[in-house]
């Protein structure tokens, strides 16, 4: 998936965790061999050459697909598995990826933990009892800076921006990068849609503040071009915590 994964978990290590941690790490290995656009033998690539079909594809692909389509109608299209022209699922995979493997890591009794894929979080229980997790949000103009703290227990945690990648999220409608927002943060209960949902925010622009306040569940933060910032009435961070 082009990017690093790591784990925090803050449970007493005991061999069932150990065990779930190798699972975890093979499980993101087989997603990545399964839906990796980088992978030119990956299903997903073949599939969108057309070499093979959606029923010879392992059942994953299927799923993930399902659920690209329900959070695209979710969006209004401002989340698409299309926008380059050819098909590319991995703005929902990295974050379904990541709530599957903190899936097995509670399954064997680690009740806290962090799930990181390439900075989008999945956060479980809390950093050490009755302390929440904080997590700081890098600031897209200034590095070493952070624009804002995120506080909070069970939570899921994913920003989309220009900082570490450049314009890299292409506008669906028209296929030209997206640069109306230097960055926004969503949070949500599950990485799957609140990754796919910040890529989709920061699309959509300034419109994204709207769309997010009326989003149950779900609340955003947003560093603008010109570094003014915005968030929706219940995000649960501090903006400005880095200044």
């Amino acid at each position: 998936m082009g990017t690093v994964f790591s784990f925090d978990v803050r449970d007493t290590r005991t061999p069932a965790i150990e065990t779930a941690l190798g699972d975890a790490v093979a499980w993101l290995h087989h997603v990545d061999e399964v839906f990796s656009t980088y992978r030119a033998d990956s299903p997903v690539s073949r599939l969108a050459r057309g070499e093979i079909g959606l029923d010879e594809c392992p059942a994953e692909v299927r799923e993930v697909l399902d659920l690209c389509d329900r959070v695209e109608r979710t969006t209004g299209g401002w989340f698409s598995t299309t926008a380059n022209g050819s098909l590319d699922p991995t703005g929902l995979v990295k974050g379904w990826a990541v709530d599957r493997a903190a899936q097995i890591l509670r399954a064997a009794g680690a009740r806290h933990s962090c799930v990181n894929g390439g900075g989008d979080l999945r956060l479980s229980g809390e950093a050490a009892p009755g302390v929440p997790w904080r997590i700081g949000i890098a600031h897209p103009h200034r590095p070493g800076e952070l624009c804002t703290v995120v506080t909070g227990r069970d939570l899921a945690v994913a920003t989309s921006g220009t900082a570490e990648r450049g314009a890299h999220i292409l506008d669906p409608h028209t296929g030209t990068p997206a640069t109306r927002l230097a960055s926004v943060t969503v949070v949500g209960p599950d990485l799957t849609t609140t990754d796919a949902y910040a890529t989709a925010a920061f699309a959509m622009g300034p419109a994204a503040r709207d769309w997010l306040e009326g989003l149950d569940g779900h609340e955003g933060f947003a560093v603008a071009p010109d570094g003014g910032t915005w968030h929706t009435r219940g995000f649960p961070g501090t903006p400005g915590a880095g200044r």
